[in-house]
């Protein structure tokens, strides 16, 4: 059969990935499915729009590597092409003598990822952030904001320019691969056949995966962020991003402070499980996603083992006044009426059947199918890097021949 690749998912991944191959393989036919009406719906379309630099990351990971280049190559991008960003930078604030000591941690593990960061004092803290307090902070200057969605509307324009297909409303409900290739049937009948899958499904990661073989021992435990936007007298508030000194022991990084590309400011997120993957609301529930969760082993182990943490962050969303108080610990001049309603987002993160979250990206592959399995923040940042690691896979795996970069 005709050599063919065909892309689930219209996130910035899957959209990301078919703009690689398009652009290294002139001529090569690619065709992306996204389920939804419209892309980039779901995380990527519901993210902070933070351009990490990749300070937080385990060096020699994945994530540490791929943040570090995706900054330089989203920047590339938007400045080519006209997209709306900017680098404010962003202040990681100690707020307690072990934040403190967490700091420097955190120094050291930026400079071993090769980042310029430096700490800065208390004093130079008040100078650079007149309405933020701490004891001191760590300055990671190169980090920036975007807006996702715009990139991906961009890009998704370059796809169909250089001859590539973007279908909507073709959400695929089974998966059957072969010698000769790959047969996918959609929820409305319909059925496409293909030389080769790649799979960039997000919060559906694991079933797509399960339709291959590959994914019976993680599930994807949604996870919501909830943010709230700063009444417009607070545009100014802050100069930079600024963020709480992670806890190491949890894999989200703590409510932040975020300048927006809209001149706004958003504090969030929070996270808190959500009953439901795409359920958006506070009472959303989907008892087949509960279902999922219920009967992994994996689950009930993470629950276990992040019971305090996770009771804190259903209180935070319960009582407006307990997510307040976070926030106040370095920016105490808000105030309750400051928090204005923002939509949502929710996290796809992957566990295993041990119990234990997956830190970094995970990717998969069959004999005609990849599968980004696990690109949880800062997948956003990382897409350009992630697409390159999957055009290295459909070179070595589908025998592909062309440029090795981005024309």
């Amino acid at each position: 059969m005709t050599k063919n690749i065909t892309i689930i998912g219209g996130g910035i991944i899957g959209i990301t990935t078919a703009y690689a191959l398009l652009s290294r393989h002139p001529g090569l036919s690619v065709t992306v499915l996204e389920k939804e009406a419209g892309l980039s719906l779901h995380q990527t379309g519901r993210n902070s729009g933070v351009i990490h630099a990749g300070l937080y990351y385990t060096p020699g990971s994945l994530k540490a590597e791929f943040c570090r280049q995706g900054l330089a190559a989203t920047l590339a991008y938007c400045a080519e092409f006209g997209i709306a960003h900017d680098r404010p930078g962003k202040l990681i604030v100690a707020t307690s003598t072990l934040e403190l000591e967490r700091l420097a941690a955190l120094e050291d593990r930026a400079h071993q990822n090769g980042l310029d960061v430096r700490l800065v004092s208390s004093a130079e803290l008040h100078e650079l952030e007149p309405n933020v307090t701490g004891l001191g902070a760590v300055l990671s200057p190169a980090t920036g904001i975007v807006d996702y969605p715009a990139m991906v509307r961009s890009m998704a324009n370059q796809v169909l320019s250089l001859g590539g297909q973007i279908l909507t409303n073709a959400k695929v409900s089974d998966i059957v691969e072969d010698c000769d290739g790959v047969q996918l049937t959609l929820a409305d009948g319909r059925e496409f056949r293909t030389s080769h899958l790649i799979v960039c499904a997000g919060l559906n990661a694991d079933r797509l995966a399960a339709m291959c073989g590959i994914g019976d021992d993680f599930v994807i435990v949604p996870f919501k962020g909830e943010y709230f936007r700063l009444a417009t007298r607070h545009n100014a508030i802050v100069n930079h991003l600024i963020y709480p000194v992670p806890d190491p022991a949890l894999p989200f990084l703590g409510i932040h402070l975020t300048r927006t590309i809209g001149g706004h400011v958003t504090v969030g997120p929070n996270a808190v499980l959500s009953l439901a993957r795409e359920g958006y609301g506070k009472l959303s529930l989907n008892l087949r996603d509960v279902a999922s969760m219920a009967g992994f082993p994996g689950f009930w182990r993470v629950m276990r083992d992040n019971l305090y943490s996770g009771l804190a962050e259903a209180r935070n969303s319960a009582f407006r006044s307990h997510y307040l108080r976070a926030c106040q610990r370095y920016c105490p001049s808000l105030e309750l009426g400051d928090l204005l309603p923002n939509p949502p987002g929710i996290r796809a993160q992957a566990v295993m059947r041990n119990g234990s979250l997956v830190h970094d990206f995970l990717i998969r592959r069959t004999a005609r199918t990849i599968h980004i399995c696990n690109a949880p923040s800062p997948a956003a940042t990382s897409a350009f890097p992630i697409a390159d690691k999957i055009h290295r896979l459909v070179v070595e795996a589908f025998a592909l021949k062309g440029a090795s970069t981005f024309r």
